[in-house]
């Protein structure tokens, strides 16, 4: 055997076993074993390039992790965001204008969800809501994805939002490999949670007014009205120092209520939810809130919901405590802020020091890609 040939096989041997090395780590490296929010143990790429949400604003929590773009895994979402929170994705929008190409595949729950598309795109990952779980359990969806070798992920920030952001968050940053900024936002997230718990706990029950949330308000302005049960925001009224008036009537999520049982019970407190509606229904007399709401607009739309047939007779009207709140905090990681804002309505002189609008600032300056501004809560004014 010449020095060459043995030199040759040495080398080929080497690269051989280099080889064998690299794919075992790359292999154990790659894929992890993870229980998502609906308790399902998952196999899923770690760090996947090629991610599809199954709704837009899923955005609002991925921002907290892919802090330098949100949408660099990105490859396909549904157009909830572009249609219901119009001013969102013109933020997103002009800081990553590439976004404007991203693939819309629809809900992942009908039969208009394109699995082929999403498929073909070399998908890894698709991420959906908890609260869709039956209906993705009964299309099929998941079994199809999995045969085809794409992971389903399962997150919450809606039904159980105060119990599954954390985790939600968690997992994503354990799949996406931004653990530290997980861990960064969970800690954030506690400590603004805190500023309210520890002072509520000393609340007596009488001292605690009772609270009716009117869920898009005005979105449909002939239909009224909706409301939360002790979830959601529901749920972050009685943490607030409230009693819902949802958790005192269903045990539901949310249900339909008429407006004569509002007006005969007359609730201590009301507050609507709001988002600029406009372009997905022109109709709409909601409170347009976003990052492009204006402030004497947002009055303006408050004394048109506090003028409605009946309304002004109500005590919450007539006492100055009628309200109004940006309706997508029901499903992001930032409802603390909306909570925040319930506790000073609620009890403005326990909360005076609490400031909801420096906590918004903050976590736009330590935490999102878009700068902070419009306008994201209101009280109608007094001489309204």
């Amino acid at each position: 055997m010449t020095v060459r040939t043995l030199t040759r096989g040495l080398c080929l041997a080497t690269a051989a076993m280099t080889l064998t090395f690299a794919s075992a780590t790359l292999a154990t490296a790659e894929t992890i074993t993870v229980t998502d929010i609906a308790g399902r143990v998952v196999d899923v790429e770690r760090n996947p390039s090629k991610v599809v949400i199954g709704e837009g604003r899923m955005i609002y929590s991925l921002a907290l992790l892919d802090q330098d773009n949100p949408f660099e895994r990105v490859v396909g979402w549904k157009d909830d965001m572009i249609n219901y929170d119009p001013d969102a994705y013109r933020a997103y929008l002009e800081v990553f204008p590439e976004i404007a190409d991203l693939p819309s595949f629809g809900s992942p729950y009908a039969d208009e969800w394109n699995l082929e598309a999403v498929i073909s795109l070399g998908t890894e990952v698709v991420v959906m809501n908890l609260g869709n779980l039956l209906k993705a359990q009964e299309s099929g969806i998941i079994e199809k994805l999995d045969e085809a070798g794409v992971a389903t992920i399962f997150v919450d920030f809606r039904q159980d939002p105060t119990q599954n952001t954390v985790p939600s968050l968690q997992l994503l940053g354990r799949i996406f490999d931004r653990r530290d900024e997980a861990d960064a936002f969970g800690d954030f997230y506690q400590e603004q949670m805190k500023v309210i718990y520890s002072r509520v706990q000393e609340i007596p029950d009488e001292d605690r007014p009772v609270v009716f949330i009117e869920r898009a308000a005005g979105y449909n302005p002939a239909n009224c009205c909706s409301t939360f049960g002790g979830a959601n925001l529901g749920r972050l009224v009685d943490l607030a120092g409230g009693q819902n008036w949802g958790t005192l009537k269903t045990p539901g999520y949310s249900t339909s209520v008429s407006l004569e049982a509002i007006f005969s019970d007359d609730p201590d407190v009301i507050i609507g939810t709001g988002a600029n509606w406009s372009e997905a229904n022109p109709a709409t007399t909601a409170v347009l809130f976003g990052y492009e709401a204006d402030a004497a607009a947002v009055q303006d739309r408050l004394a048109a919901l506090a003028a409605r047939d009946g309304w002004p007779e109500l005590s919450a009207v007539k006492n100055g405590r009628f309200h109004s709140v940006y309706h997508q905090f029901y499903n992001s990681p930032y409802h603390f802020v909306a909570m925040q804002a319930f506790a000073k309505w609620l009890h403005p002189e326990l909360f005076a020091d609490v400031d909801p609008e420096a906590t918004m600032k903050a976590l736009h300056d330590e935490f999102l890609p878009i700068d902070y501004s419009g306008v994201f809560w209101g009280s109608l004014a007094s001489d309204s």
